[in-house]
């Protein structure tokens, strides 16, 4: 097949939803599918909005493909230019817009739904992801799931380096991700201000809401915690590595994520995450066992589990050896890649026939 593969940006982005089209593409090209990379501009939403009406944009997309694999992070320019395309249309969705808590939401999920219901197939990260979709605009028979493997370092660690880890003071918990405020990291700073415990805190990611990271460190002096958080900014891939091994908890309470790559990162460290009862988290993290699920703006919460974590050591060593578990049960990227590829001849199949 030759594929046509349409994103917002550069495939080289480093958030989670990159990682997955990246691999993604290379698993493709692996199994002997020509991929080409269509890159868009990024755009604000309502710019978005106005190239499905710009003249000459969908020509951007008609090129002689078989199928368009579509990241919808870029449905606000799709959303009605798909309509003008005879090219049958498979969209990865990571996780919808709508499904996130702002003002705007009624606006989003129009648009969502208008984008979602002018495509032939849609891959999910996870089971919540499809099961939103579902509900929005498409039926169930024409996604599939596949979720990523996680394995960006995939390190070798033993059950006992994980034991041996957990006995260090003080704890040390680690976020990882662009700041922005849907990620939680100001409730993740209220709930190490409030907790029992004497714990650290690394802050790794690219600060892509600068007021926000403001307030956020501001936050941190307020509360007295600057000697107790880092904030390193964006890193490069070895020195993030040594961050996961040198840490015991990933904490990354976001108000949602359609599946949440870094709690699986964390997991293949042997680290349990704090992460929220919201989105793709609760596929991968199983309250008590493999981590603590919070609700979503539950400083509370945060600091009980942070509270438990620090008090409890060998507590905290089962519960990482649990996360490198379920890291390990986690399909590998030629299966996910498998199971899109099949989805794909599907669908080229069906515009053949129709």
């Amino acid at each position: 097949m030759k594929i046509g593969l349409v994103i917002y940006g550069s495939l080289d982005e480093q958030s989670g939803g990159f990682q997955y089209d990246r691999r993604l593409v290379s698993e493709l090209r692996a199994a002997g599918e020509t991929v080409d990379v269509i890159e868009l501009p990024w755009r604000s939403y309502p710019r978005g909005l106005v190239d499905n009406v710009t003249p000459g944009f969908a020509r951007r997309l008609a090129g002689d493909y078989d199928v368009l694999l579509q990241d919808e992070l870029a449905h606000p320019s799709l959303a009605w230019t798909n309509r003008r395309l005879s090219t049958p249309i498979v969209s990865i969705v990571h996780h919808l817009r709508a499904s996130e808590h702002r003002r705007l939401q009624p606006l989003y999920r129009a648009v969502e739904r208008r984008y979602l219901r002018g495509v032939d197939g849609v891959v999910c990260n996870s089971s919540v992801t499809r099961d939103v979709v579902t509900d929005l605009a498409i039926d169930a028979e024409r996604t599939v799931i596949a979720p990523p493997a996680g394995d960006r370092f995939d390190p070798a660690i033993t059950d006992d380096q994980i034991a041996e880890r957990a006995r260090d003071n003080p704890l040390r918990l680690l976020f990882v991700g662009n700041i922005t405020p849907r990620k939680g990291l100001a409730t993740l700073i209220d709930g190490l201000a409030a907790a029992d415990s004497n714990a650290e805190l690394t802050v790794v990611g690219q600060p892509v809401d600068e007021a926000y990271v403001a307030r956020c460190r501001d936050r941190v002096v307020d509360r007295g915690l600057a000697d107790r958080v880092e904030f390193t900014g964006a890193i490069s891939d070895d020195a993030l590595a040594a961050e996961f091994r040198d840490h015991h908890v990933l904490a990354v309470p976001s108000q949602y994520e359609g599946y949440g790559l870094v709690y699986l990162e964390g997991m293949s460290f042997g680290l349990p995450a704090i992460a929220a009862r919201a989105g793709g988290a609760t596929d991968l993290v199983t309250d008590g066992d493999n981590g603590f699920l919070v609700e979503p703006d539950d400083s509370a919460a945060v600091a009980d589990a942070i509270t438990t974590l620090a008090a409890d050591r060998e507590r905290l060593a089962a519960m990482g050896q649990a996360a490198r578990q379920r890291y390990d049960a986690q399909p590998d990227w030629t299966e996910t890649a498998s199971r899109v590829r099949q989805l794909l001849t599907d669908v080229v199949a069906a515009a053949k026939e129709s």
